[in-house]
């Protein structure tokens, strides 16, 4: 029998079990009730990984396993992913939902600092955390970076996962399958192709980027991580960024695509990146431990 314990009364989140999972009471993502499962590794300053609009399997973190062993690595899959609560509520706010539920993830397990590192769509729900929460936040590392509301070169990528989700060849799909269950998984990539579709909509002829013009808010300390030949990115989104947030750290990894942390000709630069940023920030708690 699994071990429950009540997080506190009158909480969101209601109770944590023994087992890798967290049920929330109401989760803005899944439109209810959610059981949210997680990985966990390593121990340490608390490092929340939140995946990418496929999920986790697809660029998982095997690559990193003993570079970070040193932190608490914890990897929650979000409502309408892998083993958590299916399906989820997928819109132009998406990403906005996944900030609420990720505030509740941590709220759940006690965690009040963090250093969020997210990639793709993660990275988005790290950076609107990162401005609506910065006390919750230690540093964000921000990898594959979604800037641009529209889109435009990726249209035909977005469309192609709402009509055609199978294009993508056997070994994506097996990898889908096994992760989130079949037929689920093709109803997942419609859901989030749709979306992006969505959002692109919703742009209106106001802001162009997914924070409406409240990027340079940004007070976090934050480490992009980005490849250059990642087919995600418009031209023009990497000097957006810069402008926005002048004084941040970009580290454009030449031979990186769109994970470049899980890819053979990119996982050792970036792991160099990844590991200076953690060790910087990871240091903060201890001088506040030692000015109390």
């Amino acid at each position: 029998m699994d071990h429950v314990s009540i997080i506190q009364p009158g909480c969101l989140a209601l109770r944590r079990r023994a087992v890798p999972l967290v049920t929330l009471r109401d989760s803005p993502l899944a439109g209810g009730p959610a059981e949210i499962y997680y990985r966990e590794f390593g121990s340490g300053v608390p490092v929340i990984f939140l995946h990418g609009g496929w999920g986790y399997e697809i660029y998982p973190l095997d690559e990193q396993a003993q570079t970070i062993k040193d932190f608490r690595v914890l990897i929650p899959d979000r409502s309408g992913y892998g083993r958590s609560t299916k399906p989820a509520i997928f819109g132009p706010d998406l990403h906005q939902r996944g900030v609420e539920e990720t505030l509740l993830f941590l709220d759940a397990l006690n965690v009040r600092q963090c250093i969020l590192w997210g990639h793709s769509d993660g990275a988005v729900i790290a950076a609107m955390l990162g401005i609506s929460q910065p006390q919750r936040c230690l540093g964000l590392v921000l990898e594959a970076f979604h800037f641009d509301r529209e889109k435009v070169s990726s249209r035909s990528f977005f469309q192609s996962m709402v009509s055609e989700p199978e294009c993508f060849g056997p070994r994506v799909t097996d990898i889908l399958k096994k992760e989130h269950g079949d037929p689920y998984w093709s109803q997942l990539l419609r859901s989030e192709g749709q979306a992006w579709l969505d959002i692109a909509r919703s742009s209106n002829g106001g802001a162009p980027d997914l924070f409406d013009g409240r990027l340079s808010d940004l007070r976090v300390p934050a480490e992009f991580i980005h490849g250059a030949q990642d087919p995600r990115t418009e031209a023009w989104e990497l000097e957006a960024i810069r402008g926005d947030l002048p004084n941040t750290h970009m580290q454009v990894i030449a031979s990186g695509g769109h994970s470049p942390h899980s890819e053979a000709a990119s996982w050792k630069e970036f792991n160099h990146h990844l590991k200076s940023a953690l060790t910087r920030w990871s240091n903060v708690p201890k001088a506040l431990d030692r000015q109390r």
